[in-house]
């Protein structure tokens, strides 16, 4: 149980962090990308062949990193000063395009090539020695670290809500409806948060590499959470969002929109390229076929679940998303008597119709805002 627990938070975090990268570039500047896994693909090549080479792991990750958000220059170059429309078409093409040439291209694998549809195995991982107690000592620590700032930053998520509740009579029924929503949304990842760090804390002390990985890929996450935060509140983030709403408008005020997009796409793959490294890390050996065009339509599902334009929200959704995948593996063969292949497609079937609903009940998302919707702009 501890280990799935392990399992599913480093799963959780990876998607978020693709999740994120998505966020940035369609919930706050409106850039259609069908083809986020590209940036995936690339991320995570790079920095396993760069590995195998006896590149630094942290350096590979930010080469791969770089990598992809070069992708999305030239990506950006080509097709933003198009029509929207052909963002995401060229996107889903590229794509597909990178992951075909990866199965289909020889690669070097330490001092061979070696035929990509073969896949890449038994490169470096990081943190798969076990430490000496002192060291371990010191990753409970910062795991302890980050849950206290985790639920700090959620108390006061909450209250923030509840003190404009207190201040607004005028929109007192719409404040007080988005007040229930942050009570019972914090509740949740708080007790997430503490089973998580319970199990973090027992698999650290007993040291389980996966552990090791999951602490890592929780603090990149969290890292990147907060600097992205600051970034939409920022001057720059308000530019990208009257770029989502109307860019004839920043144009007019002279700002060099297209330069605005493009240093958004970019900035959203090098997120895409680092949960690419982190994939390949959790994966242990990778193949062409585990960069498939679904993955980035179930980071659409987390960014829509969730909220678009809303950080908190996609993280949420990637958290829902999972654990209504953990639960229908597990509980779903008990109830519906279908066999493996029709059993998931039932289950995408199932998370189709909850996003119908969820798209006439509340179209913004969970966490999300009318005012930031960018869905049928």
């Amino acid at each position: 149980m501890i280990d799935y627990l392990v399992f599913l938070a480093i799963s959780t975090a990876i998607f978020s962090l693709f999740a994120l990268g998505l966020n940035l570039q369609w919930g706050f500047t409106g850039l259609i990308n069908f083809g986020n896994i590209a940036f995936m693909t690339l991320g995570g090549y790079t920095t396993v062949l760069l590995s195998l080479k006896g590149v630094p792991l942290i350096l590979s990750a930010i080469i791969g990193a770089v990598v992809a958000a070069g992708l999305g220059l030239i990506i950006g170059l080509a097709t933003l000063r198009l029509r929207e429309d052909y963002l995401g078409i060229v996107t889903i093409g590229v794509g597909e395009l990178i992951r075909l040439v990866v199965n289909n291209q020889d690669l070097p694998v330490g001092d061979t090539w070696v035929s990509g549809a073969f896949g890449i195995q038994s490169y470096t991982l990081p943190l798969t020695t076990t430490p000496n107690l002192f060291l371990r000592l010191v990753m409970i620590g910062l795991l302890t670290i980050l849950a206290i700032i985790t639920l700090f930053s959620l108390n006061r998520w909450v209250m923030a809500s509840k003190k404009s509740l207190n201040n607004n009579a005028i929109k007192r029924t719409s404040n007080q409806q988005e007040f229930i929503s942050r009570l019972i949304v914090g509740i949740l990842l708080g007790l997430l948060t503490t089973a998580i760090y319970i199990s973090g804390v027992i698999s650290l002390y007993n040291y389980n590499p996966k552990a090791g990985l999951m602490l890592l890929v929780l603090m990149v996450l969290a890292f990147v959470f907060w600097r992205l935060e600051i970034l939409v509140r920022s001057p720059w983030g308000r530019i990208l969002k009257s770029i989502r709403e109307d860019e004839e408008i920043p144009k007019a005020l002279g700002k060099n929109v297209f330069w605005y997009k493009l240093q958004s796409l970019m900035l959203g793959g090098a997120i895409a390229g680092i949960a690419g490294a982190f994939f390949a890390w959790q994966l242990s050996a990778i193949y062409p076929d585990n960069f498939q065009p679904q993955l980035t339509f179930d980071a659409w599902i987390m960014v829509i679940l969730g909220g678009s334009g809303n950080n908190i929200g996609t993280i949420l959704g990637a958290v829902i998303y999972f654990a209504y995948d953990a639960i229908t593996r597990e509980f779903l063969p008990k109830i519906v008597p279908l066999d493996v292949e029709r059993l998931g497609a039932f289950r995408i079937m199932v998370i189709g119709l909850i996003l119908m609903v969820l798209m006439i009940w509340r179209p913004q998302g969970i966490l999300g805002k009318k005012e930031e919707l960018t869905l049928g702009k």
